[in-house]
C-alpha cells in the first residue's frame, strides 16, 4: 500500500504560496495609477438604528472625504461607511476596489515583515525542498533549504534596516474603542459568532488629534481596553504613521537564520567540489 503521508511536507508551502500570491494581486492593485489617492475627511455623521426589539441594527459613522481625481485634478466627493469617527480636517487615503469601483478607506500603509514577493517565493522553495526529499536528491534539497534561510534571514535584516532609516518617532497613541467585526456566523459548534477585534486609537500629529482603526487584532475582546495606550511611530520624512517600528530582536533573529543560510550554503559547495 502506498505512503501518502510523505506528502504532507507540501502543505506548509502550498499554503504560503496561495496566500502570498494573493498578498500579491493586492499589491499590483494598489500599486496601479489612480488605484489609491489622497483625501481630507469633511463632514462626519454617526448613524445609528434599532429593530423593535431594542437590538442595534446600524452603527455606523456616514463620512464624505474630498480628493483630486489624478488624471484630470477634478475634486470629487464620496460618502463612505466607517466604523471609525474620523475627525473633520484628518487626511485619509482612499483605495478603488477594483471589482466594484467602490472607495474604501484605508491607512494606506502595508507594514509587511517580509514582501509578499519574498513569501511567494519562500512558498515555491518550501514545495521544491519537499520535492527533492521525496525523490532524495540531498544537494537539491539541501540547495532549497540554504535559499530559503538565507532569503528568511536578509528579509528581516533588510525590515529592520528600512525601519532605522526612516528616523521613525514613538507616540504614545489611546484606545478610545474596539472595533467588532464578525468573521464567522453563529453555529452549532461556534455559539455566538467568531470576531475579530480592532482597537481604535487617537493621537496627536502636528498640533492636531488624528484617529486610527490599527490593523493589529485580536480574536480575544479582553486583548484591548479603552484608555490603555498603544505605541506607533511617525515617520516626518514621509508624514506616515506606522505600527511597527524597528525591532533589535527581528535583527538578532535575520542575523542568526541569515548567517545558518551562508553556513549551509558553504557546505553545499564543499560538497560539490
Amino acid at each position: 500500500m502506498a505512503d501518502y503521508s510523505q506528502y504532507l511536507m507540501f502543505i506548509p508551502g502550498i499554503v504560503i504560496f496561495l496566500v502570498e500570491s494573493g498578498q500579491v494581486r493586492e499589491y499590483r492593485r494598489r500599486s496601479r495609477y489612480g488605484a489609491t489617492r489622497a483625501a481630507e475627511v469633511r463632514i462626519t455623521r454617526h448613524i445609528t438604528k434599532k429593530d423593535k426589539f431594542d437590538r442595534q441594527v446600524f452603527d455606523y459613522f456616514e463620512t464624505a472625504v474630498e480628493s483630486a481625481d489624478p488624471r484630470t485634478g477634478k475634486k470629487e466627493r464620496h460618502v463612505i461607511k466607517s466604523p471609525v469617527e474620523y475627525p473633520v480636517g484628518q487626511k485619509v487615503e482612499l483605495y478603488f476596489d477594483p471589482s466594484s469601483g467602490d472607495p474604501v478607506l484605508t491607512n494606506g500603509i502595508n507594514e509587511w515583515i517580509f514582501h509578499p514577493w519574498l513569501g511567494m517565493l519562500g512558498g515555491a522553495l518550501l514545495i521544491l525542498l519537499a520535492l527533492f526529499q521525496i525523490q532524495a536528491k540531498e544537494i537539491a534539497a539541501m540547495t532549497c533549504l540554504s535559499l530559503l534561510l538565507a532569503g528568511a534571514g536578509a528579509g528581516l535584516v533588510g525590515n529592520y534596516v528600512y525601519l532605522k532609516r526612516k528616523h521613525l518617532t514613538r507616540i504614545d497613541a489611546v484606545i478610545t474603542d474596539i472595533y467588532e467585526r464578525q468573521v464567522s456566523k453563529p453555529g452549532r459548534f461556534s455559539g455566538s459568532g467568531k470576531f475579530t477585534y480592532y482597537p481604535i486609537v487617537s493621537y496627536d500629529q502636528d498640533g492636531k488629534t488624528m484617529v486610527r482603526r490599527c490593523n493589529v487584532n485580536s480574536g480575544r475582546k479582553e486583548s484591548f481596553r479603552a484608555g490603555d495606550t498603544l505605541r506607533l511611530y511617525y515617520s516626518s520624512d514621509e508624514g506616515d504613521v506606522r505600527e511597527h517600528g524597528p525591532n533589535k530582536l527581528i535583527l538578532i533573529a535575520g542575523a542568526v537564520i541569515l548567517i545558518l543560510g551562508l553556513l549551509a550554503g558553504v557546505n553545499i559547495i564543499s560538497a560539490v567540489v
